[in-house]
C-alpha cells in the first residue's frame, strides 16, 4: 500500500491524488496527473475528453483530507464527507495527461468539521478555485 492509500480511503477509480508535496498547518500542496485511461472520459467527451468540474472539486477535497491526515490532524479511522461547496470557479479546462497541482489552504479544522479553500492549477495557470467544508465521522461497525 502506498503512502496515498494508507492517507486515504478512497481507491481507484476514484482515488485523485498522486502525491502530497508540502504540508503545513496553513497550506497543504499535492499532485495528480489525469491520464487518459480515467473512466470518466469514456463519456466526457469521447470526442474531446475533458475532466468534469466535479472532479476538480473531489480532487482539491481529497488533496486537502490526505495533508491533514500527514499532518496527524484526522484520526486513522476517521470519514470526511463533502457537506458543502462555495465559490466554485472553473478556468480551464483539464485534458488527458494533464498534472494538476492542488493548492489547498486550511481555514477551519476541528475534530468534527474541516473547513479548506483550494486552487487547482495545471502549470502556471488557475484551473479550477472553491471553498469546501467536510463532516468528519467514522463508519459504522458491521
Amino acid at each position: 500500500m502506498n503512502e496515498i492509500e494508507q492517507l486515504l480511503p478512497h481507491r481507484s477509480p476514484f482515488l485523485f491524488v498522486d502525491e502530497i508535496t508540502e504540508t503545513g498547518d496553513e497550506k497543504i500542496i499535492a499532485r495528480h496527473i489525469f491520464t487518459e485511461h480515467e473512466f470518466f472520459f469514456k463519456g466526457h467527451f469521447p470526442e474531446y475528453p475533458v475532466v468534469p468540474g466535479v472532479i476538480l472539486i473531489e480532487t482539491m477535497a481529497q488533496s486537502g483530507g490526505a495533508g491533514l491526515r500527514k499532518l496527524g490532524k484526522l484520526g486513522g479511522d476517521a470519514l470526511f464527507f463533502l457537506a458543502s461547496v462555495d465559490k466554485v470557479k472553473f478556468r480551464r479546462q483539464v485534458r488527458p495527461g494533464d498534472e494538476v497541482r492542488s493548492e489547498i489552504t486550511n481555514l477551519r479544522v476541528s475534530p468534527k468539521m474541516i473547513k479548506q479553500a483550494g486552487k487547482a492549477y495545471v502549470g502556471d495557470e488557475l484551473a479550477a478555485e472553491a471553498e469546501w467544508l467536510c463532516l468528519v465521522g467514522s463508519a459504522p461497525e458491521a
